[in-house]
């Protein structure tokens, strides 16, 4: 376990070097959340119909997505991983006596939360003074903050588990195109970055709830903001850790199978 995490220490080190595309995230995850924000704020002022969340609770949830964007989404992916299957140098990988599935999730894990770290905080901080409803406002309860932080630890551990998978998968295609690309576009959507998932049709929620992705980051979300009850949350929480374990056995066998069939050409 202490390689694995000297593997996340330098990955997360590395990441937090790069200042500069962190304040030029920071600055576009600041003017989509307004965009976002003004689109949902000209919706309820239609008026006409019952919705399944207040304005403020859908602007604290679109904060939340911002804000923790970098940690959440699954277009991120590390193109080291991709670019070592492609060229061979995962050889070097497989000279280390450590288990290789492993080694790319913690390094897949230390990039995401040094990305968040600089930057969650700017975020959360200018979010919160913001002048009501525009705010990030509180959870509903400590006991909804407490579900919601267990929620948001297991969501990016799925996130990893899922984001893995397609270096992976291009052990087997040679390309990190095609099918990784569906999955990502529906996994966005499905995962409530798009639009939060109680604004979805019956069917599609129905379909959601079935898939990882909505326990990514629509639960804990949900959760902070009261949308679902405690039991719910406590649920959802259970349904994550079984998606979590699955998807990591799912992710070691694959990768197991594909090393059997790699062929690094060259000398």
């Amino acid at each position: 376990m202490k390689a694995y995490l000297t593997y996340f220490k330098l990955k997360f080190i590395t990441g937090l070097q790069y200042r500069s595309a962190a304040w030029a995230g920071i600055a576009t995850q600041f003017f989509f959340g307004f965009v976002y924000i003004m689109v949902y704020v000209a919706f309820y002022e239609s008026g006409g119909r019952q919705l399944p969340m207040s304005l403020h609770q859908v602007i604290t949830y679109l904060w939340l997505n911002q804000a923790l964007l970098a940690l959440i989404n699954q277009f991120s992916r590390d193109q080291e991983l991709f670019q070592m299957v492609k060229d061979g140098t995962i050889s070097y990988e497989l000279a280390r006596p450590k288990n290789l599935y492993f080694m790319w999730f913690f390094k897949v894990l230390g990039q995401r939360l040094s990305n968040v770290t600089l930057r969650f905080f700017p975020l959360l901080i200018v979010t919160s003074v913001l002048p009501n409803p525009y705010n990030l406002g509180l959870p509903c309860s400590f006991i909804h903050f407490l579900l919601f932080f267990l929620s948001l630890v297991l969501g990016t551990l799925l996130v990893t588990s899922l984001v893995v998978l397609y270096p992976i998968i291009t052990l087997f295609t040679m390309n990190e195109k095609g099918i990784i690309n569906l999955v990502i576009t529906i996994s966005d959507i499905l995962s409530g970055l798009v639009v939060p998932i109680p604004f979805f049709p019956i069917i599609l929620q129905k379909i959601s709830s079935c898939l990882p992705f909505q326990y990514i980051s629509d639960l804990p979300f949900r959760i902070y903001i009261g949308n679902v009850n405690i039991e719910f949350g406590i649920f959802g929480i259970f349904i994550q850790t079984i998606w979590l374990i699955i998807l990591i056995i799912v992710g070691s066998l694959l990768m197991k199978k594909g090393l059997k069939r790699i062929v690094v050409q060259g000398g």
